[in-house]
């Protein structure tokens, strides 16, 4: 394929997002799956929850995820005494000018790690909806938009203790696009990790690649994707399957439909495709759909989300024919 066939209107070569990629692998290695996954769903305009234990690198992939694409970071590290107002920011009085001032929350960012996020109270979680969904805050009745891109990378331990802890709600988990699980690293990967971090930081390293308004003009182009007949059928009827398993109280909902569709665009593009594939959708449905699934009582004896998940993939045909 000739270099000119890898670029698009908006005048960003796909080899950038390759260059970004890698300079992300350089710093957490063996995670190259979760840094495509991570450049999906900046593209789709949608969130993501890591899971994991303390120490596998999710605050230093949420920082160099930043860094590579130009954009504003933010922290929250979320514990039960974090208020709304410290997520979404509060108008105070300046007893010097006499005046109400604005005092902005860290939600004004590109990317904003919720670290911990099951620590914070609900009333705190459900601060973060309309941020989600509707890219905006509120603070005092006055509404402020938040600027594209605009990414929550949200990290909770899956085995913490239930003390002092708020699960997430089915209302919140459904504005993530992706649960991605970071597990540890392999013995070979922790043995890089010791000879590359023994001498130096390669955060340090990482340079702006991509920029603000080549990602804002792709967003745009994404949505020009096509999604055939063929795989549209196929992406209802795996959605349709969530809904119909015996095991499954309530299945995938229409905004985890348009989630995945999304997702699957952004692939697609990313890849230098214009119309989207079955194995797009197919690859993808494991980290769309099991945080989404609520299981029956009987189900969650017998089952896990994943392996629900796992047997709709292998009931539902996946079509031969690719559309274009």
């Amino acid at each position: 394929m000739k270099k000119e066939e890898n670029k698009y209107n908006g005048g960003i070569n796909l080899e950038e997002i390759q260059h970004a990629k890698q300079s992300l692998n350089n710093v957490i290695f063996g995670k190259e799956e979760v840094v495509d996954l991570l450049f999906i769903a900046l593209l789709a305009e949608g969130h993501v929850l890591l899971e994991s234990v303390p120490g596998t690198g999710k605050t230093k992939l949420a920082k160099s995820f930043a860094k590579v694409i130009d954009g504003d970071f933010n922290r929250i590290q979320f514990t039960p005494d974090v208020l709304p107002s410290d997520v979404t920011g509060i108008r105070f009085f300046n007893p010097k000018t006499q005046e109400f001032e604005l005092r902005e929350g860290p939600v004004m960012a590109n990317v904003l790690l919720a670290d911990e996020i099951n620590r914070a109270t609900p009333k705190t979680q459900s601060s973060l909806l309309e941020v989600m969904e509707e890219y905006q805050t509120t603070v005092d009745g006055e509404t402020m938009g938040i600027s594209k891109p605009f990414i929550v990378l949200a990290t909770q331990n899956p085995v913490e203790s239930n003390y002092g802890t708020f699960p997430l709600p089915e209302a919140q988990l459904d504005r993530f696009l992706f649960r991605i699980d970071l597990g540890y690293p392999s013995k070979e990967e922790e043995r890089r990790i010791l000879q590359t971090y023994r001498v130096d930081d390669p955060y340090d390293d990482i340079i702006p690649i991509l920029s603000l308004d080549k990602i804002r003009s792709l967003l745009e182009e994404i949505k020009e994707v096509v999604l055939s007949d063929v795989v549209s059928d196929y992406l209802l009827n795996l959605v349709h399957a969530s809904r119909e398993h015996p095991d499954v109280e309530l299945g995938i909902s229409p905004r985890g439909l348009l989630a995945l569709m999304r997702a699957a665009q952004a692939k697609a593009f990313i890849e230098n495709r214009k119309y989207i594939r079955p194995d797009d959708i197919k690859s993808l449905v494991p980290y769309v759909f099991p945080h989404r699934l609520i299981l029956t009582m009987e189900g969650t004896i017998k089952k896990t989300p994943e392996e629900v998940v796992e047997e709709i993939i292998h009931n539902v045909p996946v079509p031969v024919e690719e559309g274009s």
